[in-house]
């Protein structure tokens, strides 16, 4: 089987290099519209057994010629062609899948299921850090469980050396980093999904040294289909982003303002949008190259058997400095990736239009985290 992945940017590069080091696919390939982001990610790539070349992805006829010659399509592009590329994926018979991270778009794309199912196509949004690997854990805890009372996700991606204002450094995309923060968040409560203001519900989440107690507060996207997909089988379940204390109140303030908008407005007889300046300011004043850690734990109450059990996953995964492979990226593109090799493998057979919660093997999938030393560690307490 051959795999195409879909930018070259920094998830495109952590997928490239998981492919390469632990994959049986017979021929690898990034493709990206900029030459010089190819060249830094076939220079950051070298050694390894990968093709490089330039594909636009608005350019269609392009995309159909790319994609007639390759089993599997990784989208690590941003998620607003996703919906457009499964399309196009499901008319050529190839399997798709992405980063997703933007609940409108996998709605779109969950509507193609049938035709996917006819074609034999299977497109699985959705498969990076959150959603993705804890949509995987919390299938875990729907499986173990008898009665699922709830289901909370923490996680967050940070500098292990935070600056001030905001102890934020840009580890993936400012523009989906603010959708995050714009659009609202679904919980799952009861049997009802509700839509919740994103920056709220400010809470408590307690590490080991050197973090501490972090904040966390509710955002979009890292529920993705879960309220769904377990609406008859978890009374609650949410997703929260973890930063360092104080980051919601600098940060917040500005979106409140208007600096996330879209919408044009007249400056000096120019039109110019808010966020595109915002985006630009976010670039310049905020750490980019610096160490990362991503934090991540899973909190879930229920009943097995009859008695109260309490589970709770936990993950702190650093920076790959051997290979200069940031935290959020192999926390991200690895996922991906190993889903990618399930499907080459024959362990995710189905066809149609999935996300991870409902077809990836969760034992499977841990195990692989594991060969790259991203580690979960589960803990069972009773009461």
């Amino acid at each position: 089987m051959n795999v195409l992945v879909l930018g070259a940017g920094l998830m495109g590069r952590a997928i490239g290099f998981d492919l390469a080091v632990f994959s049986s696919f017979k021929k690898i390939t990034i493709v990206d519209k900029d030459k010089t982001i190819l060249e830094k990610a076939e220079k950051f790539l070298k050694n390894k057994k990968i093709d490089f070349d330039i594909l636009d992805v608005t350019k269609l006829d392009d995309v159909k010629t790319f994609f007639q010659k390759y089993d599997v399509v990784i989208s690590a592009i941003p998620y607003y062609f996703n919906y457009e590329l499964s399309k196009f994926a499901i008319e050529e018979k190839t399997h798709f899948i992405d980063l997703g991270g933007n609940n409108s778009i996998v709605e779109k794309q969950r509507s193609l299921h049938d035709e996917a199912k006819k074609n034999k196509v299977l497109v699985l949004p959705d498969c990076g850090l959150a959603p993705g690997m804890t949509s995987v854990i919390a299938r875990d805890i729907v499986d173990f469980l008898d009665i699922v009372d709830y289901i909370k996700i923490r996680v967050g991606g940070l500098p292990l050396d935070p600056v001030p204002p905001f102890n934020y450094q840009i580890v993936f995309s400012p523009n989906g980093l603010i959708n995050e923060y714009v659009e609202d968040a679904l919980v799952l409560d009861h049997g009802r999904v509700v839509a919740k203001k994103s920056m709220t519900e400010i809470e408590t989440v307690e590490f080991p040294y050197p973090f501490g107690k972090m904040e966390a507060f509710l955002t979009s996207g890292g529920c993705s289909s879960m309220p769904y997909t377990f609406q008859n089988k978890v009374g609650y379940l949410d997703y929260k982003t973890i930063r360092y204390p104080g980051h919601c109140q600098m940060f917040k303030p500005l979106l409140d303002i208007g600096l996330a908008s879209e919408e044009p407005i007249n400056i000096n007889r120019k039109q110019i949008k808010p966020r595109d300046v915002f985006i630009k300011l976010l670039w310049e004043n905020l750490p980019v190259n610096g160490k990362d850690v991503v934090l991540m734990k899973v909190f879930s109450s229920g009943v097995k058997e009859g008695d109260k059990i309490g589970l709770e996953y936990s993950m702190i995964d650093y920076f790959d400095e051997e290979n200069n492979i940031t935290a959020m990226m192999r926390t991200t593109g690895y996922p991906v990736s190993i889903i990618a090799q399930m499907i080459e493998k024959g362990l995710i057979k189905e066809h149609g239009v999935f996300c991870c919660e409902e077809i990836v093997p969760c034992k499977s999938f841990f195990e692989e985290l594991e060969k790259r030393s991203i580690h979960i560690h589960r803990r069972i307490s009773y009461s």
